[in-house]
């Protein structure tokens, strides 16, 4: 297998527009994106409130419009997807990403609106490891990603069923429409399937990942906020979430997804066969680990744990509703007014919480 390259660069506030488009044009960004094809950005909104290290950030999200206008990619479109417990209009319009996308006149799609997306049965050419099962009444996508190129904008964080979570997982709310909870016991693989067809469909996929403020602990959402001042940008959504997670202080192949996706030829996903350039990384580990919050407790007990054979009783019937609404009182009603919106505005006083509120003016 060639070598892949991932691009690492240290920022601050005052570059980091123009760092990110140093670093798309040190990732070769020309030979993975088809300047004749649209771009799909798809940001990543782990939560609609403005939790630092969970969203994807607005200098993120602004630094690359610029960069593609600038490198002459003419169709840019914006592709967002709900969650349990994410609302996505809430969640542009709190972080931030909203009037940027008004700011440079690009439209936003929603692949949950019919009027936005049609979704349309699609037949793998590759073998799939489980979603053919998960969905033996045939695998849906949206009709609207084939032919396009994709550009993910996930952040350097944890997250609580997949260690860590990057441009692999960006693709999960994406690609994936109904029953996507049916997937969670087989994640790791789930995410190789997804990023097989997403090889099949697109014209071209790349990754930019911002690491300024990363998140340590259980996340997606309830973490702890690191300043790194990290950006990171790659053409193989194997290799950045490998260096990522290597940077994190995890062993890359030692995580599921990563270590298939591997094996699969479908990435790099070995440290030693990835070519780092831009910052010395060699010595980086930010000591993180995942942990839990209740959630994930209740979670595993679930999903991997002594409980795993109730699963069809509790997610594949209306009782999963229980748990929709247990997963979005606790992250939205407890865990964020106790915790998270006094870290929040903690972080506020960072310089690039600083940053954040400029966004606001």
């Amino acid at each position: 297998m060639l070598r892949s390259k991932v691009v690492v660069l240290k920022t601050s506030p005052e570059t980091v527009l123009e760092d990110y488009k140093r670093i798309m044009q040190l990732a070769g960004i020309s030979g993975f994106l088809d300047k004749r094809k649209s771009v799909i950005l798809k940001d990543n909104i782990s939560w609609h409130f403005p939790f630092p290290g969970a969203n994807t950030t607005p200098w993120q999200l602004e630094g690359v419009i610029k960069a593609l206008e600038g490198l002459g990619y003419n169709e840019l479109v914006a592709v967002h997807n709900n969650t349990v417990v994410t609302n996505p209009f809430k969640g542009g319009y709190l972080n931030l990403l909203t009037p940027i996308y008004k700011k440079y006149q690009l439209p936003e799609l929603y692949n949950f609106l019919p009027k936005d997306i049609k979704w349309v049965l699609y037949k793998p050419e590759g073998k799939m490891l489980v979603l053919d099962r998960i969905y033996p009444e045939g695998i849906y996508i949206p009709e609207y990603f084939i032919g396009k190129n994709i550009l993910h904008l996930p952040t350097m964080k944890c997250h609580i069923y997949t260690t860590t979570t990057g441009a692999m997982k960006n693709a999960f709310g994406g690609l994936l429409n109904t029953k996507r909870h049916y997937t969670h016991s087989v994640i790791h693989k789930t995410l190789v399937d997804l990023l097989r067809i997403q090889k099949e469909i697109h014209s071209g996929i790349f990754a930019v990942m911002d690491g300024t403020t990363a998140g340590d602990g259980p996340g997606p959402r309830t973490m702890k906020p690191v300043e790194t001042n990290y950006i990171l940008a790659s053409g193989d959504s194997v290799a950045i979430d490998a260096i990522a997670a290597k940077m994190m202080g995890f062993n890359p192949l030692e995580i599921g997804y990563i270590k298939l996706a591997h094996d699969a030829n479908l990435g790099v996903g070995d440290p030693r066969e990835i070519e780092v350039i831009g910052e010395e990384i060699s010595g980086v580990n930010l000591g993180f680990s995942v942990g839990n919050n209740l959630a994930s407790f209740v979670g595993n007990k679930l999903w991997f744990g002594p409980f795993k054979f109730l699963q069809k009783l509790f997610f594949h019937t209306p009782l999963v509703y229980i748990f929709v609404f247990s997963s979005a009182f606790y992250h939205d009603y407890l865990w964020w007014p106790t915790k998270g919106k006094r870290i929040f505005k903690t972080w506020s006083g960072t310089k690039w919480g600083k940053l954040f509120k400029k966004y606001k003016e």
